[in-house]
């Protein structure tokens, strides 16, 4: 079926996986696009001159193969060199592999009989960790998430131009306008139409509930389940308690141990529906036991939040989801705190701090400029970092003060790293 049918057409994601003869897996949130993706890929190496005969392409969440198990993978590529005995070296592709058990055996061998292996899936299997241990060492990992404001610039067909006018400017921004509204999930995207739109969001939303946490981890207690996201929605862009949680919880005369909390914490982490940011300490202890703040893999998910209003959290939320997609290998992104609570949203760190970032959506009030300018200064001096920038919705320059250089950036020409 896959060698009859004409690959989807698609808009190109900025990921670029390098030729390797590692595995190459691709994890991401729920309906982030990794299929689709996949088809990027297959459309590159037809690009080079591979014919599609080379190629083989299995979805483990395809009714079809609903009952394979890690022996019939090997029948399924016997029964592809049966139909193309012309083709030589193979590059197979597969969707959601933990659906079927003991999967790695099958991926190993076919790897150890030169495969060049694409993997795809959502769930906790498929973590850097859990791959690390299943296929030891033969895989690299890349992480997808939902359409950056590039993409989304692309599937307006918004071609950027080299200099930018006004009246380009003024596009930009009112497409920015419409991304923080909805965020990045391609088929949110493609939808016209309001309502539905929230009906998708909501439905992505259960589909986190049921299918990565209830029907996984065999949790009775929906309800509750629920109350802990949507809590953890509300806080996006925040520190999050565990302990505060279980203080509320525990005030209104429900039973539920911190452990369990921290379980669930851990479970939504897995199924990338949250990212928890550490505070940067010099001290790996202190760093692992400090409050962490939350963020969701896509601002849509804002709009189950009483802040959805917030515009300032949803930059947050973006500038965050944009570090983590340009994130170096080895490099860290941490928040910093003093002990009067004053904060830096993002510390970058590559082998030595590299970067300061402070994000506030409005500089027009003297005060509010006065007062971020002040504690980026602080945590300047504290940390020894000179690359101090402010992301903001409007205010471009470069500032001097008491001998550093603070650069103002729009939020628009810092996502398009203008």
């Amino acid at each position: 079926d896959f060698h009859k049918k004409e690959l989807p057409s698609l808009i190109e994601r900025d990921i670029i996986i390098p030729d390797s003869k590692k595995i190459k897996t691709i994890i991401g949130p729920r309906r982030a696009g990794k299929t689709y993706f996949m088809f990027q890929e297959i459309k590159k190496l037809i690009k080079k001159g591979i014919s599609k005969e080379n190629i083989i392409y299995l979805n483990f969440e395809d009714p079809r193969l609903i009952d394979v198990t890690f022996k019939d993978v090997r029948n399924i590529i016997t029964i592809h060199f049966g139909l193309f005995p012309q083709s030589k070296k193979r590059h197979l592709f597969i969707d959601e592999p933990q659906n079927i058990e003991r999967w790695e055996i099958a991926i190993r061998s076919l790897y150890d009989d030169g495969f060049n292996i694409f993997l795809s899936g959502s769930n906790s299997k498929l973590l850097s960790k859990e791959i690390a241990t299943s296929l030891r060492g033969r895989t690299i990992t890349y992480f997808l998430l939902p359409f950056s404001f590039k993409e989304f610039l692309r599937y307006n067909k918004f071609d950027l131009p080299e200099h930018i006018d006004s009246y380009e400017k003024a596009k930009l921004v009112n497409f920015l306008e419409q991304y923080l509204e909805f965020g990045g999930f391609p088929e949110i995207i493609r939808e016209k139409i309001k309502d539905t739109k929230l009906r998708i969001i909501d439905e992505y939303f259960n589909l986190v509930v049921y299918k990565d946490l209830v029907e996984r981890y065999k949790i009775k207690n929906t309800s509750l389940v629920r109350w802990v996201i949507k809590s953890l929605v509300d806080s996006y862009s925040k520190e999050f308690s565990v302990n505060k949680l279980f203080h509320i919880l525990k005030s209104k005369g429900i039973k539920l141990s911190k452990n369990t909390l921290y379980s669930y914490l851990s479970m939504l982490q897995d199924s990338m529906f949250v990212f928890l940011l550490q505070k940067f300490d010099y001290s790996i202890r202190k760093k692992e036991f400090s409050i962490q703040k939350a963020y969701l893999n896509d601002i849509g998910f804002t709009k189950l939040s009483a802040s959805s209003k917030d515009i300032g959290k949803k930059i947050e939320n973006i500038v965050f989801l944009e570090l983590v997609r340009r994130k170096k290998p080895l490099s860290e992104i941490y928040f910093w705190q003093n002990q009067q609570k004053e904060e830096v949203d993002f510390v970058i760190k590559d082998r030595k701090i590299t970067q300061l970032i402070q994000v506030c959506y409005d500089l027009d009030d003297y005060d509010t400029k006065k007062r971020e300018i002040r504690i980026l200064l602080k945590a300047s001096k504290e940390l020894k970092c000179n690359k101090l920038i402010i992301i903001n919705w409007s205010l471009e320059k470069k500032q001097k003060v008491k001998g550093k250089t603070i650069q103002f950036i729009p939020l628009w020409k810092w996502l398009l790293g203008r």
